[in-house]
């Protein structure tokens, strides 16, 4: 029995190894993320892990690829300090109703995010090109809800983008607020909100509370949270 044992043991052991080595890249977590990994489970890990030269580089492919137009922004003090920020512009042929500051891990996710889950819904769920993407800003030195004993807000280190509404190609707008209970559009959104949990930490939508009544609120702190 021992020996069986040890045989079935060593068996195992081949096993794993000639599969370990055939793994796709996007499967194994010990890989460093690519730009073209699919979205899942592994990809939402490594981008949580990201190394800011690991992230620097990713960033600087997208730009390359034109799935975000970014430009760094010079570090500041004060209050709320900046370090290793970006002015995110756009999102290649996803034009923004104005630019924005987003740390590296933001910029990054965004862009996956509008790339892999944002284009291919709206045209699933909406038949048109997503155009614009409307937000209320992402940097705000400020606590959690403008409270003076809450801890400091996302959006004070600029990790988190708040999204209002989108525009489509063929001229049709929705808002958050409005669209989120209209027949034509509720699905789509609340697929928007359901997908950014493969990117962000966290997506807080009108479901949430009050407070994200007519936003997206999408951040980059906890580990998928997002309702």
């Amino acid at each position: 029995m021992k020996a069986k044992g040890w045989l079935t043991i060593i068996l195992l052991g081949v096993v794993c190894g000639v599969g370990y080595r055939y793994l796709p890249s996007w499967y194994n977590p010990f890989a460093p993320l690519e730009l073209s990994d699919p979205p899942n489970w592994f990809a939402k890990y490594k981008l949580q892990r990201l190394t800011p030269e690991r992230c620097a580089v990713l960033l600087a492919q997208a730009n390359q690829q034109k799935l975000i137009s970014s430009q760094a922004v010079a570090d500041s003090v004060g209050e709320c300090p900046l370090a290793n920020v970006v002015r995110v512009r756009d999102f290649g042929t996803v034009k923004l109703s104005s630019s924005f500051l987003a740390s590296c891990p933001l910029a990054l996710s965004s862009a996956l995010f509008v790339e892999q889950q944002a284009r291919p819904l709206t045209a699933q769920f909406m038949g048109s090109r997503l155009a614009r993407i409307d937000h209320l800003g992402s940097y705000a030195c400020r606590n959690i809800y403008h409270r003076p004993d809450a801890r400091r807000s996302e959006h004070a280190s600029a990790q988190a983008l708040d999204i209002s509404g989108f525009q489509l190609a063929d001229g049709r707008r929705f808002t958050v607020l409005r669209g989120w209970k209209q027949d034509e559009s509720a699905h789509w959104l609340k697929a928007l909100l359901s997908a950014s949990c493969h990117y962000y930490g966290n997506g807080l939508g009108p479901e949430y509370n009050a407070a994200h009544a007519n936003h997206f609120h999408l951040g980059m702190r906890g580990y998928g949270m997002c309702r």
